[in-house]
């Protein structure tokens, strides 16, 4: 057992799945378990992969938790036609893998969240990969998480590069600018690993390939999976040559904080109808002592090789 506790807020599409392996692959920490959010897929159908997932891998004692099921804004939540092109209609790239053996559990993510907030304290990582919503609403019912969580490393934003769904907004963000900024605004420190440092870090069919070499269910399904999102990244942006590792990397900083170069800044999110999403410093809090640390460059050779060690290894063994 790890004295490092892990909690993943995932929205559970390829990447998302991709973060779930890295942190089972990490020899240094415990998932103790998943919130299921809205985003790459419907909440329910979200809960569901990750269940799915852990299953792949063996991992059938990880609870799955659901949060909310839509923005803190709206009363319901519309998939956008990109993800479904990006993840697949089923958020796993069309892979088809058997109905999990365990449930969802009863309990709301966000009450987990702030139970195990209360139990471990600085001992807890939290990694959102998907929109804020679930630990702003967190925040809200218990505000005394803030300062409890050891450490929360998002995968969201962009700030030195444009936006992925506007020009200024990146889809997690995107999903819920409002509790996005009450997160970032609040006493909570975090790490931002954004577009700035996840569209650098690229995945190709050459490791993929080397999954598929293993023959094991695991390695081949976790093949097609990606392969999926690889062509997908194709036919959108064929000039990165590979797919963004975008949540596993947030996963990957979380546990190894020299991955990547940060600089400190506190931050706001814009929502107002012109530039929602955007993610930028505060130039009310400029003199203020900082509560994010941005991830601005990315050692992605080192990363990748990490990556690539932590999820094969752990294929072989499924």
């Amino acid at each position: 057992m790890a004295k490092r506790k892990m909690i993943l807020d995932l929205d559970t599409g390829i990447d998302d799945s991709l973060a779930i392996a890295y942190a089972l692959g990490a020899p240094d920490v415990d998932l103790i378990g998943i919130i299921g959010s809205y985003g790459n897929v419907v909440v329910e159908a979200g809960g569901q992969n990750s269940l799915k997932i852990l299953e792949l891998l063996g991992h059938t004692d990880i609870p799955v938790y659901l949060g909310e099921s839509h923005s803190s804004t709206s009363d319901h939540f519309d998939r956008m036609q990109v993800s479904a092109d990006i993840h697949g209609e089923n958020g796993i790239g069309q892979v088809e893998l058997p109905e999990p053996k365990r449930a969802i559990e009863k309990e709301s993510g966000v009450d987990f969240l702030i139970d195990a907030a209360h139990k471990y304290g600085k001992d807890l990582t939290l990694v959102p990969t998907g929109p804020m919503t679930n630990l702003a609403a967190a925040l809200k019912k218990a505000p005394e998480i803030a300062t409890e969580i050891g450490n929360m490393t998002f995968m969201g934003g962009a700030l030195t590069v444009p936006g992925n769904v506007t020009a200024y907004a990146e889809a997690n963000i995107n999903q819920d600018a409002e509790a996005a900024n009450a997160v970032l605004t609040s006493p909570m420190h975090s790490t931002m690993v954004g577009l700035d440092v996840t569209l650098r870090t690229l995945l190709t069919k050459k490791e993929t390939q080397q999954w598929r070499d293993l023959g094991t269910e695991a390695g081949e399904k976790f093949a097609d999976i990606v392969d999926y999102y690889i062509q997908a990244y194709v036919d959108v942006n064929d000039n990165l040559g590979g797919c963004a590792l975008h949540d596993p990397l947030a996963v990957g900083v979380a546990l190894d904080p020299s991955f990547v170069t940060t600089i400190d800044l506190n931050m706001v999110v814009n929502y107002n109808k012109e530039t929602y999403g955007r993610t930028i410093g505060d130039d009310n809090r400029l003199n203020e002592p900082t509560n994010v640390k941005v991830s601005v460059a990315v050692d992605k050779d080192r990363y990748l090789k990490t990556f690539m060690e932590y999820l094969t290894n752990l294929f072989k063994q499924n």
